[in-house]
């Protein structure tokens, strides 16, 4: 299977973010387009969405997005700089290019067919090209189906945040180090049109 997937400039990227976030129940609250502009503006961002026809009539839609961004030990957002202090023990970033996958999922009647992998595949053959050196995430304990997605991908478990009253809240930070070598063994047939502005 050949996967879709398209690469949008920021202010068309935030919009069909803000779009495709709406099929999401799990997310308790969703990204507007200012959210995201504010977030990426002035820093090196990837904007990543996968589509698929729908097996009725064909129609193609929206079905996987990633966003990523990188993070840097000067963070001066506040949200950035909580958790570039909470990985700095478990990350190195000073002399190196840290990408931080910031939003992204599949809806839930297309996961399982590859779509997520293809869009982190493509993710870090960009962040190689970029010359980032590490990808990071945070996610929490209840998202059982991204922690094993995760996993399947070769990201490792590098911090845990235990949230006493409730283990399922708790944080996970997870990681994978790039190397060239890595996209040798990238595994989704991916096509990828750029949209830019």
């Amino acid at each position: 299977m050949e996967y879709h997937i398209t690469q949008y400039d920021l202010e068309q990227g935030a919009l069909e973010i803000q779009y495709i976030e709406e099929f999401f129940g799990e997310f308790p609250r969703k990204k507007t387009a200012a959210e995201i502009v504010r977030r990426l503006s002035g820093r090196r961002h990837l904007i990543l969405l996968a589509t698929a026809p729908l097996p009725d009539d064909g129609l193609v839609v929206p079905v996987s997005f990633k966003v990523g961004h990188e993070i840097t030990l000067g963070e001066t957002e506040p949200k950035l700089a909580d958790i570039v202090h909470r990985l700095s023990d478990n990350i190195q970033f000073p002399g190196r290019r840290i990408l931080y996958t910031w939003i992204g999922g599949t809806r839930r009647d297309w996961r399982g067919q590859g779509f997520f992998r293809a869009l982190t595949e493509q993710q870090e053959s960009w962040a190689i090209e970029q010359g980032f050196d590490e990808i990071v995430v945070k996610t929490k304990n209840k998202f059982y189906e991204m922690r094993g997605t995760l996993d399947h991908l070769r990201f490792e478990v590098v911090k845990y945040e235990r949230n006493t009253g409730d283990n399922a809240e708790s944080k996970v930070y997870l990681s994978k180090k790039l190397l060239p070598e890595m996209v040798r063994r990238h595994r989704s047939a991916r096509s990828v049109v750029e949209i830019r502005n």
